[in-house]
């Protein structure tokens, strides 16, 4: 007698909300009738919204990763290495890129795999709009390989600026950073970088100071973190500049070179690693993807269900996908607390379309916004969908709600009982690490 064949449900990205639907769907279904394949290019998956810590060197990520093997086999789905390349939806298959290494040799080929549901999950990359220069002398900070090589760059010349002032070669040596778009990443970014220049010194760079470490934050807009309200902003800003970073706003940057940024009003800033964190938009190679409707920046429209327009069984969450609530002026912004509740309705979608029940609508819950600035003070705006406005918060309290929203991260791929016993964890093996990674 023939084996029945399995329901297959292939979730492409690992990113916060790819990985959290796959854990659902592995515990709720497993192996046994259910066949849930993630395909993601990367071994190991680290929360977004950590990266400005990995590349400022204050947070190790071999300690805060996860493993998509062992996760899966924790949970029961099956983990596929690979990029996406295209979707035939007539046939039910995707087929994913060869996978090439570091020296060129390929390691896996070109491949197709089935499936009977389909989720995007891929995320997205950032907008250069198009600003020549950007892509050949700007670093970014889209996933841990790029977070490790804007630390190493940094320590480099953290290292250069040392040795050159003690040998007298140049006593007034500094590490100039530019930072473009002072959104969250931007704003975490510089505050990050200036906490962990004030510890180089007690890691053997003992005449590299706080000081020697020149960072420019510009924004093309009237004011950072255009998300906060006006007050928070201004708040932010200002202990931006307290710290002694350099924030420039109505600053666009209309060509990037080696040495520094070009300006719109013909000003220059002198910057020898800069990093473009101006925005996002959808991948270029989601273009090729045939008929699955998108927008100009490259995300697949979708239903209130999360399904795509064009196909009842192919979903798009996250950064990926754009949704406009009825009566809403914009898109639901890409967030990482977007990716995890879009995760919790395609998940229920994805149950109900099987059990032939009706679909759920997604709502949008937006628990506000929240800026980490290091160790100094953490400004936000909480409870969005209050009627009135919104609550501040600063200081301790706000610190304390932005780390749960990592907990909240940790819960929903790891599941409770998991996530717990590694939340309980975490202190006693930050208290022995190092504080900062420079290696």
């Amino acid at each position: 007698m023939s084996e029945t064949k399995k329901t297959q449900i292939v979730v492409v990205g690992g990113g916060a909300g790819g990985l959290e639907l796959v854990r659902r769907l592995g515990a709720k279904y497993g192996r046994k009738t259910h066949d849930i394949i993630l395909v993601e290019r990367n071994l190991t998956h680290i929360w977004k919204p950590l990266l400005h810590e990995v590349a400022a060197g204050s947070l190790d990520a071999n300690l805060d990763e996860v493993g998509y093997g062992a996760h899966g086999a924790r949970w029961g789905y099956r983990f596929f290495r690979g990029t996406l390349e295209s979707v035939d939806r007539d046939r039910r298959v995707i087929t994913t890129a060869p996978l090439i290494d570091e020296d060129g040799e390929e390691i896996v080929g070109r491949h197709t795999i089935r499936f009977d549901y389909l989720v995007l999950a891929v995320g997205a990359v950032s907008n250069d709009f198009g600003t020549p220069g950007v892509k050949d002398h700007c670093l970014f900070l889209e996933s841990r390989a790029n977070a490790d090589r804007f630390r190493a760059r940094m320590l480099n010349a953290c290292l250069k600026t040392s040795q050159d002032i003690e040998t007298g070669a140049n006593p007034d040596a500094r590490v100039r950073i530019a930072i473009v778009g002072g959104g969250a990443t931007g704003v975490e970014l510089s505050a990050a970088l200036v906490d962990s220049a004030e510890s180089l010194k007690n890691y053997g760079l003992e005449v590299f100071d706080r000081d020697r470490l020149s960072i420019t934050l510009l924004e093309a807009g009237p004011r950072i973190l255009p998300a906060l309200p006006e007050k928070l902003s201004k708040a932010a800003h200002e202990e931006l500049e307290d710290m002694g970073v350099r924030v420039m706003t109505g600053a666009m940057v209309t060509s990037a070179e080696k040495t520094g940024l070009l300006l719109k009003d013909g000003a220059r800033v002198e910057a020898s690693l800069k990093l473009w964190a101006a925005g996002v938009k959808g991948q270029d190679s989601m273009k090729t993807l045939g008929d699955l409707s998108q927008n100009r920046g490259n995300q697949f429209i979708v239903r209130p269900t999360l399904q795509t327009l064009d196909d009842d069984r192919i979903f798009a969450i996250g950064d990926c996908a754009s949704y406009t609530p009825a009566g809403a002026e914009r898109p639901i912004p890409p967030r990482a607390q977007a990716a995890n509740q879009m995760a919790t309705t395609a998940f229920k979608n994805l149950v109900a379309l099987q059990d032939n029940k009706p679909l759920t609508a997604f709502t949008y819950n937006d628990k506000g916004s929240l800026v980490s600035l290091a160790r100094f003070q953490t400004v936000g705006s909480l409870m969005g969908n209050l009627v009135g406005g919104r609550m501040a918060v600063e200081g301790r309290v706000a610190r304390l709600v932005y780390n749960s929203l990592y907990r909240l991260h940790i819960l929903g791929i790891h599941g409770t009982l998991g996530g717990l016993s590694l939340l309980a964890l975490r202190p006693a093996s930050r208290a022995f690490r190092p504080r900062l990674k420079l290696h």
